[in-house]
């Protein structure tokens, strides 16, 4: 049977707080079900297993009309309770089309700040992180990785010294697409990291057998990227129908059954699909309330969609 995840009654009125204080409509009946949260395991700290990626939907340039709906976004976000908001200096002009929003915001409280350092020399990763900040206009970033594992051996050292002086909360390395696992891998086993960053999804689960139980085991937070494959995952499905049986577990789209897939799995602290829609945004978190499906639902979608 589907299960129903545990109410954390603090995030459904924060998320119930931030969308009186942002002026949002409401989403209906689903923004009074409980939100689900994943203990971040080197802390403790609940965050909404469902954040915001900003890869190719944010790097809008300085299109005003493009930065403003960006905001809405992110406006809707807080609103429905999301806090991780993840960037990268790979990711054009997304960091600075943050910082917009989150001027445009009044810099929402709520917020977990993820960005990553990608440069290839590592005296100069400290530069690039403090550009970085800067144009988030925030004080600090909660979390910082090494992006796609370049130059780690140089960077990581110096994300770690700065947690210990209280400059980062949070320190991590990422990858994508199934790349570099084993490397990875070596890096979990050996290095002080509170996050890995993977694609994980109902198609790519390699990290199912490599990375989820090595980080259940060294209690290292698990971040899932490309949740949609950029979208092309969702328009591979969309040719076909919903399964009905979908309704057990409260899908009505594709996108909420593929993120459902994801966010379920108990190994995943957070996914961060991206997205420009408004809409798409409320529903990717209102993904992470009511009832998710059980490992042999999980089962039974994952073998559907590899059959279509």
């Amino acid at each position: 049977m589907p299960r129903t995840p545990n109410p954390d009654r603090r995030t459904v009125l924060a998320g119930l707080a931030a969308g009186a204080a942002f002026g949002l409509p409401s989403i209906g009946h689903a923004q009074l079900d409980p939100l689900t949260t994943r203990k971040i395991p080197s802390s403790g700290e609940t965050i909404p297993a469902v954040g915001l990626g900003t890869w190719i939907t944010f790097n809008v340039g300085n299109d005003p009309v493009a930065r403003d709906a960006s905001a809405e976004v992110m406006r809707a976000f807080f609103a429905a309770g999301g806090r991780m908001i993840d960037s990268s200096p790979m990711y054009g002009s997304s960091q600075d089309v943050i910082g917009y929003g989150l001027r445009k915001l009044g810099r929402p409280d709520s917020l977990l700040a993820a960005d990553k350092v990608w440069i290839s020399s590592g005296a100069r990763g400290p530069a690039q992180i403090e550009a970085s900040r800067q144009r988030w206009g925030v004080p600090r970033f909660d979390l910082l990785q090494v992006h796609n594992l370049l130059s780690w051996e140089e960077h990581l050292p110096t994300l770690l010294r700065m947690k210990a002086d209280g400059h980062v909360r949070y320190v991590g390395i990422t990858t994508s697409e199934g790349r570099r696992h084993r490397e990875v891998e070596r890096i979990m086993a050996s290095q002080q990291i509170d996050f890995v960053q993977a694609t994980y999804n109902v198609l790519d689960r390699e990290t199912e057998t490599r990375i989820f139980p090595l980080a259940r085991e060294r209690g290292i937070g698990v971040i899932v990227n490309r949740p949609f494959r950029e979208g092309a995952l969702i328009r591979q499905v969309a040719r076909h129908p919903l399964p009905a049986w979908a309704a057990e577990i409260g899908c009505t789209s594709w996108a909420q059954f593929l993120l459902k897939f994801i966010v379920a799995h108990p190994d995943v602290t957070c996914a961060i699909p991206a997205t420009s829609n408004v809409a798409h945004v409320r529903e990717n978190v209102g993904v992470a309330r009511g009832i998710l499906p059980d490992t042999a639902m999980r089962r039974r979608m994952a073998e559907y969609v590899e059959a279509l």
